[in-house]
């Protein structure tokens, strides 16, 4: 072979080569795994949510749970997170079967974002599925051929013919209707509608194969049939699925990772497809209709998003969407301040849904969304009406959990006294407003208030108001007046102002220690003053105390057994010692050690719950997920760092997972993190540099990345703990200059 056959032999042995990688190389969405956590350690599971980023339509296998072997019908729509489905299709059914007794076994299922399909064994049956953002397409092949009958129910609706297909109406609660169009090819041959409509069936003559495609609305059952006929004008369903691939693409090449794990870029990748099911366009061709008046509106421009769990979703899914998508996360904040002019009172929200504000949990956390937003440089709302919508919000109504009313009593005391009263135990309640099962939960509701409070304080002094500032701030720091000193715990009191006895940590206040705290325990909500750290740091005794009291909660016992310890405290899950990685009030806990000069141990601590807790499994998630608002957490984790205080644009290091890490930003910008190093055992940071600079202290700001930059972090398997740990390098608090950071 002559020198120059051998170079064109291995010039083209180098081109197929790079072909096959090419071929072969997976795209984002291929490592994501909607089984991952299907299966809970407790509570509820996740859900194998079929969907495109942030659409309005949403599918998962309507089953009771992973385990169990019966599917109850096909979905059509889901309104809400963990919602059952609104109508359901039912496949090979009899002209008098009752579609109310009716499940299907099944087998061969697989589930992508993008593609969901199943074998129903016991009929016989191919079921093929692929959403869009307003409509979707079932696949059916009967392989049994023959007259079929395929059947729709609406169990609290109705159902009808109309045109060349069928139509429907389903009411979900507080004047909000979701409507249903649907067409068949095969056209049917008989129809009839039965129970008053709440059943549909249709006769195919042929039963080989059936393509169902269908338009879903909150507007009309004419928008229903629109949104079909833009979204899927055809009936191929492979190419609605090819769609739906390349838009999951996009949104999860928002962030690219390179490392040696594959389970961690399948674990990493599930979780950012986690954080993109909520909040949901349901903006239709430029109308949406709001539960909050009850109005069809006209959307301007902006697209109108709702159905978000702010209790959990201001915390870490926010603040990640800011950095990966801030134009849609502006959308949704422009969208809360609607909401807010919509209702009576102009209270901004609390927990929006598709059908309004259900103000579950407490708090109204929607203020940090909005100031961390807009510090974030999402700054085209109008700052000076929500902070007025937050301001009502947060001085008229009622802080009990699980209500939406005016003051109460409880409330009026708390702005008279300082503090939230509490019941000593078989005290009797006193207040009738209270909810009978979430009880007055009265220390959290107290630490909310006050983090509350300080963001809407914040946004006062972006909205250049300084008109009744004084009193809101004086809340900012009304936890300190149910401080024990004595303990180091947030610590119940009386409306006589004394601390109630006998006080458990780890067990008073009842079933979910509700009595005083929210579904966790007093050790969880010790940590609770996400806006000033640095006094929670003095109340501890100082740095070396407050580190202590941190290690201490990672190595306190249950203190009973597990039977007996979860029976009382069942969202309380994941444990490390009395830390709960099941439940959102703990995300940001393993990151305090950066406020007190042990840097090192938030770096340990996180890199060892993330291998503990989050798996690419069945089980892979400790506790309750609830749509992206935990998996943020895992996004954020992995990459290398937190927000631990919303409404405050700073960032605190942990230690990332991954050598090489890309944050587009939006803006044709990137942030790049470079782990030198990084593995399984060199989690430990040596040193570091952002943007070319030495960096000596765990946290940089917003500023320092929004128009692009590189944190360089030289990894090791041993502590640096100079590294970071000087006074004067903590992460800031309040009474922060935000203008100076």
């Amino acid at each position: 072979m002559t020198d120059k056959t051998t170079s064109v032999f291995l010039a083209a042995a180098v081109a197929m080569s790079v072909v096959f990688s090419a071929c072969t190389r997976k795209a984002p969405v291929d490592y994501v795994n909607p089984y991952m956590g299907n299966i809970s350690h407790l509570l509820v599971p996740t859900y194998p949510t079929v969907h495109l980023p942030y659409s309005m339509l949403r599918v998962y296998p309507e089953r009771v749970d992973y385990t169990g072997d019966r599917l109850s019908g096909l979905p059509v729509a889901v309104v809400s997170h963990r919602g059952s489905s609104t109508f359901k299709i039912f496949p090979a059914v009899g002209r008098d079967q009752d579609i109310a007794a009716t499940s299907y076994s099944y087998d061969n299922e697989s589930v992508s974002p993008y593609l969901y399909s199943v074998f129903l064994d016991e009929e016989n049956v191919e079921v093929r599925y692929a959403p869009a953002s307003q409509a979707g397409i079932y696949e059916l092949t009967f392989r049994d051929g023959g007259p079929k009958t395929i059947a729709v129910s609406a169990e609290n609706g109705s159902l009808w013919q109309e045109e060349s297909g069928i139509a429907g109406c389903y009411d979900i609660g507080n004047r909000t209707r979701i409507y249903l169009y649907a067409e068949s090819s095969p056209a049917f041959s008989y129809a009839e509608a039965e129970n008053d409509g709440k059943c549909f069936r249709m006769g195919f003559e042929n039963g080989q194969d059936v393509i169902l495609r269908y338009g879903i609305s909150f507007i009309s059952v004419e928008q229903a049939k629109r949104n079909l006929d833009r979204d899927i004008p055809g009936t191929d369903i492979d190419k609605v699925a090819k769609s739906g691939r390349k838009i999951w693409n996009s949104e999860l090449s928002r962030i690219a990772v390179r490392g040696d794990s594959e389970a961690d870029k399948r674990i990493f990748y599930t979780s950012f497809y986690r954080t993109c099911e909520r909040m949901v366009c349901i903006s239709e061709d430029g109308r949406y209709f709001s539960a909050f008046d009850g109005k069809i509106h006209d959307d301007g421009g902006v697209p109108f998003y709702t159905d978000d769990w702010a209790w959990d979703s201001y915390r870490a899914a926010h603040p990640l969407r800011t950095l990966t998508d801030p134009e849609r996360e502006q959308d949704m904040m422009c969208s809360y301040v609607r909401m807010a002019e919509q209702t009576v009172e102009k209270w901004m929200p609390t927990f929006p849904e598709i059908n309004g504000d259900s103000h579950r949990m407490n708090g109204n956390h929607a203020v940090a969304i909005i100031l961390d937003g807009y510090r974030k440089g999402l700054d085209s709302i109008d700052i000076g009406q929500a902070y007025r919508s937050c301001y009502k919000a947060i001085t008229e109504k009622s802080l009990l959990p699980w209500t939406r009313m005016p003051l109460t009593s409880l409330d009026r005391f708390y702005r008279d006294k300082g503090y939230f009263p509490a019941l000593a135990p078989g005290e009797k309640e006193t207040c009738m407003e209270v909810h009978p099962f979430e009880r007055r939960q009265a220390v959290s509701v107290m630490l909310g208030n006050s983090y509350d409070c300080w963001c809407l304080s914040e946004m006062a002094k972006e909205a250049g108001v300084s008109e009744n500032v004084e009193d809101i701030e004086k809340m900012t720091v009304s936890y300190r007046n149910v401080f024990n000193p004595w303990t180091g715990f947030f610590h119940p009191k009386d409306k006589e102002g004394r601390f109630i006895e006998p006080f458990d940590p780890r067990f008073s206040g009842g079933l979910g220690a509700r009595d005083y705290f929210c579904e966790n325990n007093a050790w969880i909500y010790r940590w609770d003053v996400p806006h000033n750290i640095a006094d929670l740091v003095t109340l501890n005794g100082g740095r070396e105390k407050f580190v202590a009291a941190l290690d201490s909660l990672f190595s306190e016992p249950l203190g009973k057994g597990k039977y007996e310890f979860y029976s009382m405290l069942p969202d309380h899950t994941g444990n490390v010692g009395q830390f709960s990685m099941a439940n959102e009030p703990c995300l940001h806990i393993p990151y305090l050690y950066n406020y007190a000069g042990a840097p090192w141990k938030t770096q340990k601590r996180i890199r060892s719950l993330i291998d503990q807790w989050f798996r690419d499994d069945l089980m892979g998630l400790p506790g309750d997920e609830d749509g992206g608002g935990m998996s943020a957490f895992v996004v954020f984790s992995v990459l290398g760092f937190y927000p631990v205080t919303p409404g405050m644009p700073v960032y605190n290091i942990g230690s990332p997972m991954f050598k090489n890490s890309k944050i587009n930003l939006g803006n044709g910008k990137a942030f790049i993190i470079k782990a030198v190093g990084c593995s399984k055992k060199n989690k430990y940071i040596q040193s570091a540099s952002l943007n070319g600079r030495p960096l000596e202290k765990p946290w940089f700001s917003h500023e320092d990345i929004a128009n692009g930059g590189k944190l360089v972090l030289v990894m090791g398997p041993e502590a640096n703990r100079q590294w970071g740990s000087l006074p004067g390098s903590e992460p800031p608090s309040a009474g922060y200059d935000h203008n100076k950071l």
